[in-house]
């Protein structure tokens, strides 16, 4: 009922992030655990991945990469940059054209070991993870901090692996 409660309000004030973001740590491939469906993951079957390598000008590399219904890898390449005054929690990225999108990150373990990202409208949520599985239980949680950023925890799904 308290998970009712909280998706059932009407949230017009955008998700909070993390305070601040060790980019470097933040680095590296993560594995998509879950995520609400979108029109330019719609050819991703499982097996997605992104990784961030930070550039020499400040930016991040973003290499994502997932597996389709053929079983081909399709990858997209962007480059992100940080939002001025976020604590490196806020992101611009752009993979082609002039247009930018928002990566928020909203939650983050401190062994950096998952993420939660979000878009300040909350049209997209992804579950991140170091590992290509979690336990049920870190799932669980994560999403709960996904409800309490006023997130539908109906519109999540996991990612196949």
């Amino acid at each position: 009922m308290f998970i009712a409660a909280l998706t059932g309000c009407a949230t017009t004030k955008p998700p909070s992030t993390v305070t601040s973001v060790d980019l470097k740590r933040y680095s590296g491939t993560w594995h998509e655990i879950a995520r609400y469906p979108n029109w330019f993951q719609r050819k991703c079957t499982g097996g997605v991945t992104a990784r961030y390598t930070p550039q020499a000008d400040g930016s991040i590399q973003v290499t994502n990469s997932c597996r389709k219904a053929d079983g081909q890898t399709e990858t997209a390449v962007g480059r992100a940059t940080v939002v001025p005054d976020s604590g490196n929690a806020k992101l611009k990225v752009r993979f082609a054209g002039p247009f930018t999108g928002d990566y928020w990150i909203i939650a983050l373990d401190p062994g950096y070991r998952w993420a939660l990202v979000g878009h300040p409208s909350r049209k997209y949520l992804w579950i991140l993870a170091r590992d290509a599985e979690i336990s049920p239980a870190l799932y669980n949680q994560i999403v709960f901090y996904a409800i309490a950023q006023g997130y539908d925890p109906e519109k999540i799904r996991r990612t196949a692996q």
